[in-house]
């Protein structure tokens, strides 16, 4: 497949995702206001979007992480059909009680290349504290995202537009915070997960680039030997998408969309 039909096919499979709110191609922000962020590889939480009203009803989560967190540094590839379009760098570190993430990426498209930065804070229990985030490439915006409670307040600022300012609630401050193109966060999810207890499990979620609260569901699929290594294997959906995520102990290593023949493999 040549690098057009690659991009054409990951392009399709975001349009997919339009309908449902989460998308990379078109992020939507608030009512008549659109932002191009990237082009689609694979939407960042493949959830099903839900209102900020019946997001406010989802199960709370409120446990601290099952599996804690441990500090991290990595180079993340991301492929389309087996060709490299982009790479993710990312860090993750204690900072005092707290964590902080930090993944910077950059995808390179027939329209140019978009840069796309997240910092992420998060107390010791896996609950959001700050979270900003920026792109820059055909269009350039950022946010910022102060967590209170289980409301999650975000400001958004479009080039050459006035701010914008938005609130979510949820039920319980416990929110995973799954965002376009910035891989290292499903470690987070991953680490919130009761591997004890397996069976599905689900998460509230917000992807702030796409001003999207919402749900996915997580479910262990065992150990899986990929290329040699013993990896153990979780599965991530949503009533008509799923993705899935390899680790080797704390370490996300691998994350496959089979529906956008899309893989990010860790160098």
């Amino acid at each position: 497949m040549n690098e057009n039909s690659a991009r054409s096919r990951s392009k399709s499979f975001a349009r997919g995702f339009a309908r449902r709110g989460a998308t990379i191609i078109t992020s939507s922000i608030a009512p008549g206001i659109t932002l191009v962020v990237a082009l689609g590889i694979i939407a960042a939480a493949l959830l099903t979007p839900r209102s900020v009203s019946e997001a406010s009803v989802l199960p709370p989560r409120t446990h601290a992480f099952i599996a804690p967190l441990a500090a991290d540094k990595g180079t993340f590839k991301i492929l389309v059909s087996g060709q490299q379009i982009g790479k993710e760098e990312f860090s993750i570190a204690p900072n005092g009680g707290d964590w902080s993430a930090h993944g910077s990426t950059d995808i390179q498209s027939p329209k140019g290349n978009t840069h796309v930065t997240g910092n992420l804070v998060v107390h010791s229990d896996g609950v959001p504290v700050h979270y900003e985030w920026s792109t820059q490439g055909a269009k350039k915006a950022s946010a910022t995202i102060g967590f209170a409670g289980g409301t999650a307040t975000v400001e958004l600022h479009l080039e050459g537009a006035k701010p914008f300012t938005q609130q979510f609630t949820f039920t319980a401050p416990l929110v995973v915070v799954l965002d376009d193109n910035l891989y290292y966060q499903y470690t987070f999810l991953a680490r919130l997960y009761d591997w004890d207890k397996k069976g599905e499990q689900t998460f509230s979620v917000l992807v702030p680039q796409e001003m999207t609260p919402g749900a996915v569901t997580v479910d262990s699929m065992g150990e899986q030997v990929v290329n040699g290594q013993k990896v153990q294997e979780l599965r991530v959906r949503t009533e008509d998408n799923e993705i899935d995520l390899f680790l080797d102990g704390p370490k996300l290593v691998r994350l496959v969309a089979p529906a956008a023949n899309a893989e990010i493999i860790r160098e």
